[in-house]
């Protein structure tokens, strides 16, 4: 019996300094959005679209989203491509179909509440099989008053639109 008690003591023990060393870790909130990518009329097949979280000293810090599942098209996509090299991050589960001229897509975006506000923004970059690409198709600072707004394209994004998911 006395040994049992003691064992229970110090599994609780250290189960309670578990939980005491999860308290002191700073989890940072994470807020999310919906964001509407609407499509110019071009010619042509379908677009790849990359939607990048960049810092405030304009680096790339990771991939949010990729539209287009061909990997065989990513290093169409130039400027992002030498910051994932196919292999700097792991973009399994983010990717989606390609998104055809005069289309709209709606898609789901997670940010830390830290980047709002301090400098980072979105990019979004676009390329269509055989004809221009886009490295700065558009861009959204991750501005609380400005988030919200609505963003033109200079490729083949039209506009950008975001809202806060509930």
């Amino acid at each position: 019996m006395k040994k049992s008690v003691n064992t229970f003591c110090l599994v609780s023990v250290f189960t309670l300094q578990i939980l005491i060393g999860y308290s002191f870790v700073n989890y940072q909130p994470t807020v999310s959005y919906k964001c509407m990518i609407q499509m110019t009329n071009y010619t042509g097949e379908k677009a790849y679209v990359v939607v990048s979280l960049i810092d405030p000293d304009n680096n790339y810090v990771k991939t949010l989203y990729v539209q287009g599942d061909d990997e065989e098209w990513f290093p169409d996509l130039k400027d992002w491509w030498i910051f994932s090299n196919g292999s700097n991050e792991d973009i399994d589960g983010i990717a989606g179909a390609t998104i055809g001229n005069g289309e709209r897509n709606i898609i789901s975006l997670g940010l830390d509440a830290s980047q709002i506000d301090s400098g980072y923004k979105l990019r979004f970059e676009s390329a269509v099989e055989n004809q221009e690409y886009y490295p700065i198709d558009a861009e959204v600072p991750l501005n609380s008053e400005t988030i919200k707004n609505k963003v033109e394209g200079k490729g083949y994004i039209r506009f950008i639109r975001m809202v806060p998911s509930k």
